[in-house]
């Protein structure tokens, strides 16, 4: 009865997140995104910031495409914000002299010491910017010529706050991991941010291939190091203070996936325990501040608690094996109705973000998402277990990403062989539940049992036995000598003097 109970209430929050999904595409279809302001009499001055931290593979790459920025040159700066303690340092001083011979006003600023991380970065250098507007690129993007002529109009809207670009994938079809990745990036930018931008609701800056107003980041009070989601946290705190945001669905900006299953992780650790560490920052303040209309609080709450599903999944796996054992039937109709309406929401939710590719990117979606949700139910140990001690506070590890083009080099995300084997056994457990079910007659609990066990199977096997990802060939070559005998999972203390000691593999960020 206990486990029953347990199953159903695990069930029904999931039925509630699925629901919530529905109603995000329901409000992309009523909604659509209006159109584009005429060019402004007089365009502002923007400052484009680069923060990077050891990106030998990736730098020139972005440095050059910021380079190619069609934007009146005398309203135009770029800040290179290069906190690399490696030979990212000299690629980066060797493209930055390059851009200023080609006339670009561009700064290599170093810092003395790495304090903040990204957060401490984005600050220093709008101690010195010029510009009334900030677009900020992560090191594995890749801006088109025109991002400013697009984006730039929007702010004759004096409320406006923030533009965010939506993100493409280089490597979309690099592997199946990259492609179920892929899968998830379009559903949250074409489904959650277009929906929440186009009916008033708030939403996130996505870290990157955005365009901020500075005022709206000093009336938030800036950037803060004290969660490791530092566009989260920003963003909630800026609409908070009456500033609205806008997505933009038609402005695309590449960017590269991890391909390997240790970068991915950590990656969805980073954003998972991020997440749930500023909502026990930021979701009292969400229903405290004054004069917010209730639909953007109730998607600001959806938004900071989705990750919850991580765990409430992993429950449910958990739950599922001792109910098929107890061959509790009498429910059946019951759980199939909230099993339903969890998935197939979820589903519609997927395949719709799949539209923008016609009719074979829609039976791709159909294809691919049961798999998404066997690699969402395979992580669900790790980033539930992230989302938890996020809520809990505490110190917080973050991973630097490898990119595709230093992901079989120093840089490489050890593998956490403790999650691997803990995985493996989890899909054997669902194994045993899945062979039950079918000796004893009971099939309809087969599908969901073998997600399970499939998907932490999967990620079980490729954590303990990883594959080498292919090497990105670089355009442009301007790579030190490295000293290969150095430990790459040496971890820097906070405030260490830049160029001197390892790459710090991950770092700590102290959490108020």
């Amino acid at each position: 009865m206990l486990v029953t109970a347990a199953y159903l209430c695990v069930l029904t929050s999931l039925a509630v997140f699925g629901l919530h999904r529905l109603h995000l595409v329901w409000l992309a279809w009523r909604h659509e995104e209006g159109p584009a302001p005429p060019a402004p009499s007089s365009w502002p001055r923007v400052t484009v910031q680069l923060p990077l931290y050891n990106e030998a593979a990736v730098a020139r790459r972005l440095i050059e495409a910021v380079s190619a920025l069609d934007y009146p040159a005398d309203l135009l700066e770029v800040q290179v914000l290069d906190d690399s303690s490696d030979e990212t340092q000299a690629i980066v001083a060797d493209a930055v002299s390059r851009a200023a011979a080609r006339g670009l006003r561009i700064r290599h600023v170093r810092r003395p010491t790495r304090s903040g991380y990204k957060a401490g970065a984005l600050a220093h250098g709008l101690q010195t910017a010029e510009g009334e507007l900030i677009a900020i690129f992560d090191a594995d993007f890749v801006p088109a010529p025109d991002f400013l002529r697009r984006t730039v109009p929007w702010f004759q809207e004096r409320e406006l706050g923030l533009v965010q670009g939506c993100w493409t994938h280089l490597n979309r079809d690099a592997s199946s991991l990259t492609r179920l990745q892929a899968l998830a990036l379009d559903a949250h930018f074409r489904v959650e941010q277009a929906a929440r931008s186009r009916s008033g609701r708030f939403f996130n800056f996505n870290g990157t291939a955005g365009v901020w107003r500075r005022e709206a980041i000093e009336a938030a009070g800036g950037w803060a190091s004290d969660t490791i989601t530092e566009d989260l946290d920003l963003s909630l705190r800026s609409q908070l203070c009456g500033w609205r945001f806008r997505f933009l669905e038609g402005v695309e900006v590449p960017s590269e996936l991890p391909e390997d299953l240790a970068a991915f992780r950590a990656q969805q650790r980073r954003w998972t325990r991020g997440s749930g560490q500023t909502a026990r920052k930021l979701l009292g303040h969400v229903w405290r501040t004054p004069g917010v209309p209730l639909r953007a609080r109730v998607e600001a709450t959806f938004q900071l608690l989705l990750n919850a599903a991580y765990p409430l999944s992993l429950l449910l796996a958990l739950l599922t094996v001792p109910l098929v054992l107890a061959e509790r039937t009498e429910l059946l109709a019951l759980q199939w109705a909230l099993f339903a309406l969890a998935t197939a929401s979820v589903t519609l939710f997927y395949v719709a973000s799949q539209a923008h590719r016609g009719a074979r990117g829609l039976l791709a979606g159909l294809r691919d998402t049961p798999l998404l949700f066997a690699c969402g139910l395979g992580l669900s140990l790790s980033n539930g277990l992230a989302f938890l001690r996020g809520l809990g506070g505490g110190r917080a590890d973050f991973v630097r990403t490898p990119k595709r083009g230093d992901a079989s080099a120093r840089y490489r995300i050890p593998a956490n062989a403790g999650f691997g084997v803990a995985e493996l056994g989890l899909g054997l457990y669902a194994c045993a539940g899945l062979g039950w079910s079918l000796w004893r007659g009971l099939p309809w609990a087969a599908p969901f049992l073998a997600l399970i066990a499939l998907g932490f199977l999967a990620v079980g096997l490729g954590t303990l036995w990883p594959s080498e990802p292919a090497p990105l060939e670089l355009e442009d070559h301007l790579l030190l000598a490295v000293d290969d005998d150095r430990d790459p999972t040496h971890r820097a203390a906070e405030g260490e003097e830049l160029g001197h000691g390892e790459v710090p593999v991950a770092e700590r960020v102290p959490v108020a």
